[in-house]
């Protein structure tokens, strides 16, 4: 097993199951320490390389994913490899989309998803996930089927 992030680190998520998962802003520097094993960027083009495993996720700028179904998928992937790996979340700013997607993961998690969105501004930002359409699907997210 590889080290973690700190949770002490104000971009880091700790979900109710202990799993730390690094949400940030690619417009920021790259932040000091440990760079990421795998990561999913959450943007409306074609990402930059980064020297670690990633998944693009098509999602532009205040808006939704285009492909639900894959978000989901790569969203589980992120829940299911941050107990043993170093994961993130990013986005252009690091506070819609990716509040979006931490607030997925918290669903995933077991936050229920009308708590979802609350659980994740006081966890990551005061701000994220920007938009009601934004705080919509994360509680649709939470349905089955």
């Amino acid at each position: 097993m590889t080290d973690s992030w700190d949770a002490a680190d104000r971009a880091v998520l700790t979900l109710p199951s202990g799993r730390l998962i690094r949400g940030r802003g690619l417009r920021n520097p790259l932040p000091e320490g440990p760079e990421p094993e795998f990561a999913v960027y959450l943007l409306g083009r074609t990402p930059p390389e980064v020297g670690w495993e990633s998944r693009w996720l098509r999602w532009p700028d205040f808006r939704l994913p285009a492909d639900p179904h894959q978000a989901r998928e790569l969203l589980e992937e992120v829940w299911r490899r941050a107990p043993g790996e170093r994961v993130e979340v990013a986005c252009g700013g690091g506070m819609g989309r990716t509040g979006t997607a931490l607030a997925c993961l918290a669903v995933l998690d077991g936050v229920p998803a009308d708590e979802a969105v609350a659980f994740v501004r006081r966890g990551y930002h005061p701000r994220a996930v920007e938009t009601p359409w934004q705080r919509r699907y994360v509680r649709r997210f939470g349905r089955p089927g």
